[in-house]
């Protein structure tokens, strides 16, 4: 193997000819999936020749379509999945290897691969078996339990269910991204109580931090909040949120995005007094789309002082009705184990789930070994 240290990357040269207006990314340049979906059908498909699906998911922006100019300086160029039988991957891995061209459509199909420490061709042969748990970290066929959907990033998630299928001759890639397609009922259900929860939380921090003139915690929990609402947004389109560099432009992609772009933006350049007026207009968006969801009971928007609940203590800074929306939501959970499970959220709402958690580490089963532990338990609601 090949010192990464000692080998400078071989970037994909610049394209010699247009894909047409399909094939464009958002600055105008040749995106990722469409350069890949090119490369099977006029390079790849013919040097298989056994059954298989082709793809092009995983990792890259280029999956979530969110890939640019500026994508190419690493692990970007003509690149495809080949999933063949166990039987058919030395074989297909052969042809590929000696049938590729040095170039396609002007970039080069050979360049330096991280995974690999060298520059080589990015044609992955594999087994559905072996890739689907290579990306997941688990064969998601025999159904999952609670505890295993909320230790699942939402990244990994969309490593197989971003992206797009080119051909599925066995139909077994297809089935796999169905399974996955969103979260049970119950999981989905929990997780939206869990960020109704987290902006009950935050909300009574923020009115304290106004009271007492603390600017910059204000303006840290003011943050806070438009991501937890956010997130509940794309909860309630039932979208898995990409990691942070993407997670606002996705967001722009939701529905509701027309609709709370406008009073987040806001609540994050104003101050105070108008900030909190816009995210009452967001909450009070997503209030109503939340009863209109069908999931737990209908909850109307408002606002009042907060009560600490202890000694009768009631502040004077409004905050909204969330936890309302946190005991509809748990009354429509039917699996007393999951109901009962203190709302800490899934991994994505309970930790900081960038790369080195979702790609680097084994705390995603860790994570799932503890939701389990903790719902055979019985854990108290913490309400």
């Amino acid at each position: 193997m090949v010192d990464p240290h000692l080998e400078m990357p071989r970037l994909p040269r610049l394209p010699s000819s247009s894909m047409g207006d399909e094939a464009s990314s958002g600055d105008g340049a040749t995106s990722g999936l469409a350069l890949a979906r090119e490369f099977y059908r006029r390079v790849v498909a013919a040097l298989v020749q056994v059954p298989h699906a082709a793809c092009l998911l995983g990792e890259g922006s280029e999956v979530l379509g969110f890939d640019t100019r500026r994508s190419r300086d690493h692990e970007w160029g003509p690149r495809v999945q080949i999933l063949v039988a166990a039987e058919h991957v030395g074989m297909v891995r052969q042809r590929v290897a000696i049938g590729l061209p040095s170039l396609f459509d002007g970039f080069e199909t050979e360049w330096f691969s991280l995974s690999a420490g060298a520059v080589t061709h990015h044609v992955q042969v594999s087994t559905v078996d072996d890739w689907i748990v290579r990306t997941l970290g688990r064969d998601p066929r025999p159904q999952m339990d609670a505890a295993e959907w909320l230790g699942l990033p939402q990244q990994r998630l969309l490593n197989v269910t971003a992206g797009e299928v080119f051909r599925d001759d066995m139909g077994e890639l297809t089935r796999i991204r169905q399974l996955l397609t969103w979260y049970p009922r119950d999981v989905w259900t929990w997780m939206m109580l869990s960020n109704w929860h987290l902006v009950g939380e935050i909300e009574p921090m923020r009115g304290r931090c106004i009271e007492t003139g603390d600017a910059i915690g204000e303006r840290l929990l003011t943050a806070r909040l438009c991501r937890l609402l956010m997130e509940l947004a794309f909860l309630q389109e039932r979208r898995y949120w990409p990691y942070g560099k993407w997670f606002g432009a996705a967001f722009q992609r939701l529905d509701v995005a027309a609709a709370l772009s406008e009073p987040l933006q806001r609540a994050l350049t104003e101050r105070e007094s108008e900030a909190t007026r816009s995210l009452r207009k967001a909450v009070a968006v997503l209030g109503h789309r939340q009863s209109e969801l069908g999931v737990g009971g209908s909850v109307t928007p408002r606002y009042g002082p907060f009560d600490v609940g202890i000694n009768g203590a009631v502040r004077p800074y409004e905050v909204s009705n969330a936890g309302e929306y946190v005991a509809a939501l748990r009354e429509a959970i039917s699996d007393p184990r999951l109901r009962d499970l203190v709302q800490v959220g899934a991994i994505d709402q309970l930790t900081h789930a960038h790369d080195a958690v979702v790609t680097h580490t084994d705390w995603p089963a860790r994570l799932t070994d503890q939701y389990r532990e903790a719902m055979r338990r019985g854990a108290p609601s913490g309400e």
